[in-house]
């Protein structure tokens, strides 16, 4: 390829493009050009493949700006096909190799690129369950994963490390569910810091949001000043927020993205991030088993390069989910047949549905019980149920076709418990009441009244964090401190019956091995059970050489991946395959990290531009023969054609079959031509050419014979090149058969006039003599019409 360099830009259709980047010039002096044609012999598997090297690699990289314009004007578009011209902001600046499909190809990295870097850290979740806030940046774009809270610490304690980031850098939050522990600190992200970026969640998440985060602001037991926000902060933040269905896509500042069902809680969403090719899943809570009122999580049909997912219950098994129910409403039967109280601390929302469903048909079907109360403890009782009947088609099958007769959510044998005033605690009852952890609110008060009484049960009913009083009464000690700061006795029955919907290992390891991610980072879970999940992945997975990370919060981790860029034709261009070595034009259009080719008539069909032809006119003010603008006009250009005006019947010249010029008058003339850079720079050309006549004219004699014969001017070009060539290198004859004879200290070359070739012993001195011949030739013919 001598001092040129081929990238191949891969397109879906089969074909691809021809990019060549050429230098011209000697030494230090090289600038370099663009050359664009397609070809239908690279096969299409050659994706960015860069098939031969540049003779200065730094320099391919370092050019920064790509100026190509065409008709449009400068609109930062590439013109494609018959072109040639100066670069600016090359497209295809990095290498990929051909491999596996991109989305599970491990990559290795490139040496000082940062662009190629992509960083996560977790602010949060990082070997420990709560506060989930996972960071992402690349190609200059960031991403936050959740923003929860820490339900084991208040106040400040509670937040993500948000010092460690700029807030104002974030282009995009995205909130998988409404649990605290993934949305409580929302509010104070975005009224109490430099965030200005845009946050999106489901319509479930963000009806639900609401009234959760307001129960939690009126439930802590925190003294004002350690209050991280107040309602006003939340409502102020809700016009922040914006929605997202299940399966939409959205581009944000040149980050794509979209989500999947994930189960777990109603409105629980798995986000899919695409930001320059590279696709990053974070699966925030999950659950692939279906329940009685929510789908399972979805399996993305797209292989991430990247799965950030959740690990919180390790290596363990769930049982299956009728043992568990059966096991549940034993406890509480038995219980409850013993005259004692069962309570049960659970989320407001979520988990509380699935139980209180389990619950209401077990009384149904038992009449022995209907004396006996359930009260659903918890202020946001009836708003909860009209938001989950509002979503009932976001719920599995089960729940809609029952919902098609009676509202599943109406139950019989359950009624709202608002505050512990309002509860007669007279005789055996089951009460379930937030908060899960015990920490404070009702369930922390029904808690110290019957926590020592033998008679008397408390089911856990899913996941506790540490540091919760919860997690304490798990291994059941012999005394608890109540809340008024005395001890007492823990006689009650403690039983830990998970109903949470977490993926455990099965399905941990089977979500893995469906979505096949090269890179697999986990978060959301206690330090032993990550790293005993992550030895057993890396056994499952040895044979595919995934690498597995479990980074502690604010530790990053840092990938690189080559950029491919891929350009795909649209529109009319897209329809038909072009044949081998025929050239085909359009526009290269570049939004974000995507870049599409089409023809300029379709670019307000695919883009938010349009096109424009603009027609210039201009009036020079001329006394002169229009004869002596067509001579000169002919010295400079190739094309230039006489013709008259069918209207008027005014001689006017076509220059360079771009620019009219048109005889208006004998004082002045005109210019007519679409505005274009190359149409342009020649109607600027032509002005410049009638000023100077203008100025000349009382020196310019026109001949009779307007146009010299071609034979006179070979003659003039010949003495030009002689004069010229004995200026470069002195002693320059005329030898046999028409040749010049170049001697240059004893060295001689034989220069071929005609063909250009060049014969000389020295090597040095045959590429002066051929390269000084070329240049000299361009500089005295005029400018032909295919320069265009």
């Amino acid at each position: 390829m001598g001092d040129e360099g081929l990238f191949h830009i891969f397109r879906s259709l089969g074909w691809s493009a021809t990019v060549t980047i050429q230098w011209r010039g000697l030494d230090d002096h090289r600038q370099p050009f663009l050359v664009m044609g397609y070809s239908s012999s690279t096969p299409a598997s050659a994706r960015a493949q860069l098939s031969s090297s540049f003779p200065h690699p730094a320099q391919s990289y370092e050019i920064s700006r790509w100026v190509i314009s065409s008709q449009l004007g400068f609109l930062g578009q590439f013109v494609l096909g018959e072109f040639e011209g100066p670069v600016a902001d090359i497209f295809l600046p990095y290498m990929a190799s051909v491999g596996q499909a991109p989305s599970l190809k491990r990559r290795d990295p490139p040496a000082g690129r940062e662009g190629d870097q992509l960083i996560i850290t977790p602010l949060g979740a990082g070997n420990e369950v709560g506060r989930s806030c996972v960071y992402m940046s690349f190609k200059g774009k960031t991403v936050l994963f959740d923003c929860g809270i820490h339900p084991a610490y208040s106040g400040m304690a509670a937040l993500p490390y948000f010092d460690e980031i700029d807030p104002s850098t974030i282009d995009v939050l995205l909130i998988t569910h409404f649990h605290l522990d993934h949305a409580a600190s929302l509010p104070y992200f975005l009224e109490k810091t430099t965030f200005k970026g845009r946050v999106f969640m489901t319509h479930a998440t963000k009806a639900i949001y609401k009234l959760l985060l307001s129960d939690y602001v009126k439930v802590s037991k925190v003294s004002v000043e350690d209050m991280l926000f107040d309602e006003q902060d939340i409502f102020r933040s809700m016009d922040k927020i914006e929605v997202i269905d299940f399966h939409q896509t959205l581009e944000v500042n040149g980050i794509r993205f979209w989500c999947y069902t994930a189960g777990h809680v109603l409105g629980a969403a798995m986000f899919m991030v695409d930001i320059a090719g590279v696709r990053v899943l974070y699966t925030g809570d999950y659950s692939r088993e279906e329940d009685r009122h929510l789908r399972a999580a979805e399996i993305p049909q797209f292989s991430p390069d990247i799965c950030i997912i959740e690990s919180t219950y390790g290596v363990q098994l769930h049982q299956p989910r009728h043992i568990r129910e059966k096991r549940f409403t034993d406890v509480i039967h038995s219980t409850i047949s013993q005259g004692g109280r069962v309570l049960i601390p659970a989320f407001a929302l979520g988990r509380a549905q699935e139980l209180l469903l389990i619950l209401d048909e077990y009384w149904s079907n038992h009449p022995e019980l209907h004396n006996i109360p359930i009260y659903y403890a918890s202020p946001l009782a009836k708003k909860c149920m009209a938001v989950y009947q509002t979503y009932i088609n976001s719920m599995n099958e089960r729940i809609r076709s029952q919902f098609a007769s009676s509202n599943p959510f109406d139950f019989k044998h359950i009624s709202p418990l608002k505050s512990i005033e309002n509860f007669n605690d007279v005789g055996p009852s089951v009460v379930m009441a937030s908060p899960s952890g015990l920490q404070s609110g009702l369930s922390r008060q029904l808690f110290d009244m019957w926590c020592s009484d033998k008679k008397n049960a408390c089911v856990i009913p899913g996941y506790v964090v540490e540091g919760t009083l919860a997690k304490t009464i798990i291994n059941e000690p012999k005394e608890v401190t109540l809340m008024n700061g005395l001890t007492a006795p823990l006689n009650m029955q403690v039983h830990y019956i998970s109903f949470s919907a977490h993926a455990d290992f099965a399905q941990t390891s089977a979500f893995l091995d469906e979505v096949m991610p090269p890179n697999i980072v986990l978060v959301h879970g206690e330090a032993n059970e990550m790293g005993r999940l992550k030895q057993k992945l890396v056994t499952q997975f040895a044979d595919r050489n995934t690498k597995i990370i479990t980074p502690k919060n604010c530790q990053s981790v840092e990938m690189y991946f080559n950029s491919e860029k891929m350009a795909k034709t649209i529109g009319r261009l897209a329809e038909m395959t072009p044949e081998v070595g025929e050239t085909v034009s359009g526009l290269l259009v570049k939004k974000g990290f995507t870049y599409q080719i089409m023809a300029p008539e379709d670019l307000h069909v695919f883009s938010q531009l349009c096109t424009a032809n603009i027609n210039q006119r201009i009036t020079i003010p001329y006394t002169g023969a229009f004869g002596v603008i067509s001579h000169r006009l002919k010295q400079i250009y190739e094309s230039v054609e006489s013709s008259q005006d069918e209207e008027s019947g005014i001689p006017m010249l076509r220059v360079h079959d771009r620019v009219t010029v048109k005889q208006e008058s004998d004082k002045h003339i005109s210019l007519h031509w679409n505005s274009d850079p190359i149409s342009d720079m020649v109607s600027d050309s032509v002005v410049a050419l009638v000023l100077n006549i203008s100025r000349e004219f009382p020196k310019v004699v026109v001949e009779t014979e307007a146009i010299k014969t071609e034979e006179e001017n070979e003659k003039k070009v010949e003495k030009i090149i002689h004069a010229l060539l004995v200026s470069l290198f002195g002693d320059v004859k005329f030898g046999e058969n028409g040749k010049l004879v170049i001697n240059v200290d004893g060295n001689v070359a034989h220069l071929d006039k005609q063909s250009g070739d060049v014969e000389s012993e020295d090597e040095g001195l045959k590429e002066r003599v051929r390269t000084a011949f070329q240049r000299i030739l361009s500089a005295v013919k005029p400018i032909p019409l295919s320069a265009s």
